[in-house]
């Protein structure tokens, strides 16, 4: 899983959590514990995927464009993280005649698409509203 998809959450749940529900990328930055231009990055694919708004200018910054219930974990995984599962490199050589080697880079994709298609049905049930509810809840305890 990479770090993208992790600050686009703890992001979409602060934007939601704020009464005014909008947010700076400094604001959030300081709030997720991470560098501005990697907000700013990341706000950039939410953006153009339709998760928020932003406005320029004093007072302004990043915005929830959609409703917390309506954004699922799986939405923001397609959008940013789809895929990130299978490592960069795999192990063994398709031009070696041992079945080992020469198969072990396929097989082992297919176990990746796998889990990361289980991975994205399990996250289509969870929604931002649903995660920034556990958080209130947890923080009212």
């Amino acid at each position: 899983m990479n770090s993208e998809f992790v600050i686009a959450v703890h992001s979409l749940i602060l934007l939601a959590h704020r009464p005014d529900g909008m947010a700076s990328s400094e604001e959030i930055a300081s709030n997720v514990c991470t560098n501005p231009v990697r907000v700013r990055k990341v706000m950039s694919c939410l953006r153009k995927n339709g998760f928020v708004d932003t406005r320029e200018g004093s007072g302004g910054g990043y915005k929830l464009s959609r409703e917390p219930d309506g954004i699922t974990l799986a939405n923001i995984y397609r959008a940013l993280a789809a895929g990130s599962l299978a490592p960069s490199w795999c192990s063994g050589d398709p031009e070696m005649e041992c079945v080992v080697s020469s198969n072990m880079g396929e097989v082992m994709n297919s176990v990746f698409c796998g889990a990361d298609q289980h991975l994205e049905q399990y996250f289509e049930a969870i929604t931002i509203g649903q995660m920034l509810s556990k958080l209130t809840a947890k923080g009212r305890a």
